[in-house]
């Protein structure tokens, strides 16, 4: 089995660059203008990166770029935190590298919200992190969590409500389906 990342302090961890938003705008474009019939979200699409460091958000992203990541998780309080709606069925998004580049858009089709002991396998699996284990992902996960309450000021509790989100990447044309 293979072992999840080791826990790293919030101060210790490096930051991701700013997302580009202007180049999000002009992939977004290009998506719309492609097919328009597909890009009917009413607001811009959020632009997102996936982790809290570049070592994590450049391999999160590069397991969704070849196809192994079509799931992800994050605490209802950390959409709370950055003023974001939370995600619906149908809506776009803007996944960006460590570097704040945009690499593609994300569909999502599925949506709940759980707390950590209601994620199953098959969620774990499709999220396509370590060795796709449940165990793994919970590990993992948990650590991520314990970063992300302590930057918002609080502490991590398995009854946290999670926002589980598959998804489809939509554009660019070549990594769609």
């Amino acid at each position: 089995m293979e072992t999840p990342p080791t826990d790293t302090s919030a101060a210790g961890l490096a930051d991701n660059a700013p997302v580009d938003r202007a180049a999000a705008a002009e992939l977004w474009e290009a998506y719309r203008t492609a097919l328009p019939g597909h890009a009917t979200d009413t607001e811009p699409p959020s632009v997102e990166q996936f982790g809290d460091h570049p070592d994590l958000t450049d391999e999160l992203i590069g397991l969704v770029l070849e196809g192994t990541k079509r799931a992800t998780a994050a605490l209802v309080v950390e959409f709370e935190a950055e003023g974001q709606p939370l995600p619906r069925v149908g809506s776009h998004w803007i996944a960006c590298d460590s570097f704040g580049r945009p690499r593609a858009i994300l569909r999502s089709t599925e949506l709940r919200i759980a707390t950590v002991d209601q994620v199953d396998e098959a969620f774990a699996y499709d999220e396509g992190e370590g060795d796709r284990s449940l165990a793994w992902w919970r590990d993992a996960h948990i650590r991520y969590w314990r970063r992300a309450t302590k930057r918002l000021g609080s502490d991590w509790t398995p009854d946290l409500e999670i926002v589980l989100e598959r998804f489809t990447v939509v554009w660019p044309a070549e990594l769609a389906g």
